[in-house]
């Protein structure tokens, strides 16, 4: 009886040996969607980003797509459109359906 414990007490300290060596496997977190920026609508911002759409525009020297514009600028397209807007307003641009150019 006494040899029945004790290999079943080596048995259990085996295995108990094992569950200690055995390494646990993390799954990689999911990547978070990326938080939307918040976009600051005022005049000071809008003018700011009007003079980076110009700076593009006259970069270029050629007729651009608002997309193009956003890449040239290294803005987002809203703050592109919002510069376009400050820059319509003012009369600097001219627009061909598609593409933009200074006017």
């Amino acid at each position: 009886m006494a040899e029945k414990k004790a290999t079943a007490k080596k048995a259990t300290e085996t295995k108990a040996a094992a569950a200690k060596k055995t390494t646990t496997v993390k799954k990689a977190a999911a990547p978070k969607a990326a938080a939307k920026a918040v976009l600051a609508i005022n005049a000071e911002n809008a003018g700011f980003k009007a003079g980076d759409v110009y700076q593009a525009l006259a970069a270029a020297g050629k007729a651009l797509t608002v997309k193009e514009i956003a890449k040239a600028a290294k803005i987002s397209e809203e703050e592109t459109l919002l510069g376009l807007g400050w820059l319509f307003k003012e009369g600097k641009l001219a627009n061909d359906g598609e593409k933009v150019t200074l006017a």
